[in-house]
């Protein structure tokens, strides 16, 4: 079973390859430059690995939430690769490769994208199995002091929201043990997270992949930075 994964939700650009239950990954630090970067990194993941385009059984695609023009360019170029090789699509939400990257596989965990504008992406999670997930609450959008999370007796936090939101989000959840704020959404995570649901005959048409954003606009206007 090979699965090709996509993950540019934020300023790290990755692909992965989940080979006959071994990860390989590319990942690189590319703001900006996801447009330019994504299609040669996937050729040379494929190239390392051996295999051609033909032997790929589905794309797994980080659906977001995250940066508008990452997001899109997943949803695009998983579509493309689909349609062309007639093959089915497995996204993922970025929150959730986030909360995979969580060091202690025990605590519930917190990621937290930070999404400009004052706000923040927040969902919970908690470990199932190595490579499982269960969603403690829905994907979220706001600013982090009116995030509400369920009750667990401790936590764990990953993710930039963490960085821009620490004192509002500790303030929120309890007994926060351990934080990894450099933690990132990697193409590696989304490969894991797909590799079960494929193997349970999961998977959906290219054509009916959609983009998950939260959010309706990018800005905020010039009155609502209080500039005239």
């Amino acid at each position: 079973m090979n699965i090709l994964a996509l993950e540019t939700a934020t300023e790290q650009c990755s692909v992965a390859l989940w080979c006959a239950g071994r990860v390989l990954a590319l990942s690189e630090h590319a703001p900006r430059q996801h447009g330019e970067r994504l299609l040669p990194m996937i050729e040379q993941l494929l190239a390392q690995a051996g295999i051609g385009r033909t032997q790929i059984d589905a794309i797994a695609c980080g659906r977001g939430p995250g940066a508008f023009t990452g997001v899109r360019l997943a949803i695009a170029v998983s579509q493309g690769l689909a349609l062309a090789l007639d093959r089915p699509v497995l996204p993922v939400s970025t929150l959730a490769a986030l909360a995979l990257a969580a060091p202690l596989p025990d605590l519930p965990v917190l990621a937290v994208l930070d999404a400009r504008m004052g706000e923040v992406y927040a969902a919970a999670y908690t470990r199932s199995a190595a490579d499982a997930l269960q969603p403690l609450s829905d994907e979220w959008l706001g600013p982090a002091a009116a995030l509400s999370v369920p009750a667990a007796p401790a936590w764990q936090g990953v993710g930039s929201g963490w960085t821009v939101a620490e004192a509002a989000l500790r303030a929120r959840v309890a007994n926060v043990q351990a934080v990894d704020a450099g933690a990132l959404p990697e193409a590696a995570a989304v490969a894991r997270l797909a590799a079960p649901l494929l193997a349970a005959g999961g998977g959906i048409a290219a054509q009916d992949l959609q983009p998950v954003y939260l959010r309706d606009k990018v800005a905020l206007t010039r009155a609502e930075r209080g500039l005239p």
